[in-house]
């Protein structure tokens, strides 16, 4: 829900940030749908038609999609990294057809169920047992006969007190708004009871009178832990529906604060500083005083300064966040950058962006790291020179050098 930057600022800088984060998850809006986010087949192996974008892991019986063709375009390119790293704990999973529609709108039941996921309950919610729970609400026959797949998890939210005390419906169908789903994750977060202290406090938003007295305190509490933001105008539009990419946000935000940060049994969260360059598809890792290997997926999504990069990208001294699932690293995100460290990097010209100006912002190559072909964008110095020709090379063998992150030399071959 942070609507602080600008378009132009978005595309300039080439990061991930995010506008509005928010939302709800699960891809199964009508019940018609043919989504991996529903909570079975899980163990079919999907495979996705994002050709060379295609970047999918397979983990025993389940395949792990990180990467969609459709997440593309400034509106919704900043969620890039929320999606990955839900995705790599199997808190998003996407649509059959290897697509993510980012900007689809989440309904509430959808919002439900990623909250359980995030809570790392999915396998209690898709048990036996609790996929034939008694649901006490007045809508129950239509989640059962639409979405039979839901029933766990919406009993498994009402066992956890994820639903209001005034709640007698479901409603699966709503759209989640932003309200109901600051609301949601707070009470994942099991701060209920802080909210509830909190209910008498001002809020200043311009709108905050549409904002229900009773509801206050879950906004309040939202703002504190930095999962939510107001717009530009300092209105919080409560009643706005949020989409799948404005839920990544809210979700991996939220996840952060969660006991165990929202990993589930077959995931793990490893944090530490990268004691060397990387050997391979290695990574050293120094933990509590230890140092801990750890293999990359090939199809790994990597973040340094908000981009994407490259395995080789990461430099000794790096603090690292890294989501493994079975042992293998499927995302790595750089917490802590070290600085002032030269780069040099040669792979095929794909794309880039370009600022207000009219200048490079970011670039994207393609690379072959053990076998699969990875791609990378990197973050362009306002100064960057270019020698051996002009972009754009489609295809072409280039050459980009730099430091601190930043491309300032770009070769074409």
């Amino acid at each position: 829900m942070k609507a602080r930057k600008t378009m132009k600022t978005m595309i300039a800088a080439g990061l991930a940030v995010s506008m509005l984060a928010g939302g709800g998850a699960s891809a199964l809006a009508n019940g018609k749908g043919n989504s991996r986010d529903q909570g079975k087949n899980n163990d079919s192996k999907y495979t996705t038609q994002a050709k060379s974008n295609s970047n999918s892991s397979t983990k025993g019986n389940v395949n792990i999609i990180l990467n969609f063709p459709d997440v593309t375009g400034a509106d919704v390119e900043w969620a890039m990294k929320y999606i990955a790293s839900l995705a790599s704990k199997r808190v998003f999973e996407g649509y059959e057809d290897g697509t993510f529609q980012p900007r689809k709108t989440i309904t509430r039941i959808e919002a439900l169920t990623a909250a359980v996921r995030l809570m790392g309950l999915r396998e209690q919610a898709e048990s036996a047992e609790e996929m034939n729970s008694n649901l006490n609400f007045k809508d129950a026959d239509q989640v059962k006969k639409q979405y039979a797949w839901a029933t766990g998890y919406v009993a498994v939210a009402a066992e956890n007190d994820l639903f209001l005390e005034s709640d007698d419906k479901v409603q699966p169908d709503k759209p989640a708004d932003r309200l109901w789903a600051t609301t949601l994750l707070v009470k994942a977060m099991k701060l209920g009871t802080e909210a509830k202290a909190k209910m008498n406090e001002k809020l200043t938003f311009r709108d905050a009178a549409q904002i229900p007295a009773g509801s206050v305190g879950y906004v309040k509490v939202a703002l504190e832990k930095g999962l939510i933001d107001g717009y530009e105008d300092n209105t919080f539009r409560p009643d706005r529906p949020v989409t799948r990419a404005e839920l990544a946000a809210l979700l991996d935000r939220t996840g952060e604060q969660l006991p165990g940060n929202g990993s589930g049994q077959d995931q793990t969260l490893v944090t530490g500083k990268l004691a060397a360059a990387p050997a391979g598809n290695v990574l050293q890792v120094e933990k509590d005083g230890q140092t801990v290997s750890i293999v990359v997926d090939a199809n790994a999504f990597i973040f340094r300064n908000g981009s994407r990069v490259a395995l080789g990208a990461l430099v000794a001294g790096d603090t690292l966040k890294i989501r493994t699932y079975n042992g293998t690293a499927l995302f790595v995100e750089v917490t802590n950058a070290v600085t002032n460290t030269s780069f040099t990097v040669v792979g095929v010209y794909k794309d880039m962006t370009l600022t207000a100006e009219g200048k490079i912002a970011t670039i994207k190559i393609a690379q072959t790291v053990n076998g699969t072909v990875q791609e990378a964008v990197y973050n362009a110095a306002p100064t960057v020179s270019i020698t051996g020709g002009s972009l754009p090379a489609t295809d072409r063998l280039i050459e980009l050098k730099g430091a601190s992150a930043l491309v300032t030399e770009i070769k074409i071959y």
